[in-house]
């Protein structure tokens, strides 16, 4: 995107936004993909972004890159049209996918808060993935790492009251998991298709191997 671009959107606030405030904000979306009124650094950006986004819209464009604001959540979000496979690994994209169906199921409920976020507590995160993945949830450093990821996504984070300790998943629900509503957006329903044939696989997976354990008489009956 050119500064002529710029100098012209900003020409047309009579000095009011600055070429600097434009590319800055155009860089943090498409670094960070999702920008959030509620948090206080994103602010200013999601401000400027809602107010001029067709501008935004027309200089991203040529990159490849779309954008959506979310006026009643208070977010806006970048979305690349050409997404590179194998970005993400198995075990971000298995918990990105549970954090996904617990969002729908909330949100079905009615159960979010008034930023259109689901929380969600880590004894109750643990159960839901053992019964979508079979598998238990990743132990407390591998969790962190993938809360990074899944923060970095601007998909879900800690609470920030729990503390960047207090991700031990047998806490007894001394920490929550926040789901972001941008995740609708970023995993959409064929994200939710790939957890349900993922979850189909994994069943005749253990069932596979739970009959392969079995006495070959107990089979052969």
């Amino acid at each position: 995107m050119s500064n002529q671009f710029w100098e012209h959107a900003a020409a047309k606030t009579d000095g009011v936004v600055t070429v600097e405030d434009f590319e800055s904000a155009a860089y943090r979306l498409v670094t960070e993909q999702v920008l959030y009124y509620t948090d206080r650094h994103s602010r200013v950006a999601y401000g400027l972004i809602s107010q001029y986004e067709r501008d935004f819209k027309q200089a991203l464009a040529p990159l490849g890159v779309t954008i959506e604001v979310n006026n009643q959540k208070r977010y806006v979000y970048a979305k690349p049209q050409h997404i590179k496979a194998g970005t993400a690994s198995v075990a971000q994209t298995r918990l990105a996918l549970v954090l996904r169906a617990i969002y729908d199921e909330s949100a079905r409920l009615g159960q979010f808060t008034d930023d259109g976020e689901v929380v969600c507590e880590f004894v109750e995160l643990g159960e839901k993935y053992r019964l979508m993945t079979g598998l238990e949830l990743p132990s407390k450093g591998e969790f962190a790492a993938l809360m990074r990821a899944m923060k970095r996504w601007g998909i879900a984070k800690k609470s920030d009251d729990s503390g960047e300790g207090s991700g031990e998943i047998d806490s007894g629900g001394l920490g929550v998991v926040v789901i972001r509503p941008a995740i609708a957006d970023i995993l959409g329903e064929t994200a939710l298709l790939r957890l349900a044939q993922w979850i189909t696989a994994e069943a005749i997976n253990n069932d596979m191997t739970n009959d392969s354990s079995q006495d070959p008489s107990e089979v052969a009956e």
